[in-house]
């Protein structure tokens, strides 16, 4: 008679050559598990399911360019990017042709409100105060941040629009529709 209580099984025991393999297994498939390399999550697509809209597209387009060197003329990711650079770049990826300056973009850029921003607008700044061009431009990423290109020395990253300095400088929002897709109207 064994002196195992009827409902436990053990293959091999722990210290013969057979267990000691099954817990070598077990700990090389643990370490093996452990050591796999980061996969970063994708986006869901959207909540109806389909193709994500040029908005979506658009912002995954900036966010792919986070990390790259700002310079001034550039619009693309050998080049490096200043902002309007990369607002020309993103949406030409899109099939959407923007002017390449900041104040173009500004004037050509379907107004919106605020409260009506969605991922893929645009939000403008006067770096050089209330009454100077539009010098800056960002790619709205949802929940108050944005996308863009900063200044020389710097790299393409998110910043919020919560941030005093951007607030203090924010023109306003426009959106470049898809083709296809009907022009919004907003007051500036």
């Amino acid at each position: 008679m064994s002196s195992r209580s009827p409902g436990s099984r053990c293959l091999a025991p722990v210290g013969s050559p057979a267990g000691l393999r099954l817990v070598a297994l077990a700990l090389l498939a643990f370490l093996v598990t452990a050591c796999a390399p980061f996969q970063p999550q994708t986006v869901p697509p959207p909540q109806g399911g389909g193709v994500p809209d040029a908005g979506t597209r658009a912002v995954g387009t900036a966010m792919a360019q986070v990390g790259a060197p700002y310079r001034y003329g550039g619009s693309s990711p050998a080049q490096g990017f200043d902002c309007s650079g990369l607002v020309s770049y993103v949406f030409g990826q899109q099939g959407i042709a923007v002017p390449r300056t900041a104040a173009q973009q500004f004037a050509a850029a379907q107004p919106v409100r605020e409260q009506d921003l969605r991922p893929g607008d645009l939000v403008f700044f006067r770096l050089a105060g209330p009454r100077a061009e539009v010098s800056h431009v960002g790619i709205y990423s949802g929940q108050g941040r944005f996308v863009h290109a900063p200044q020389s020395g710097r790299r393409v990253g998110e910043a919020s629009l919560d941030d005093e300095y951007y607030r203090e400088r924010l023109a306003g929002f426009g959106r470049f529709p898809a083709s296809g897709e009907a022009p919004h109207t907003a007051v500036r």
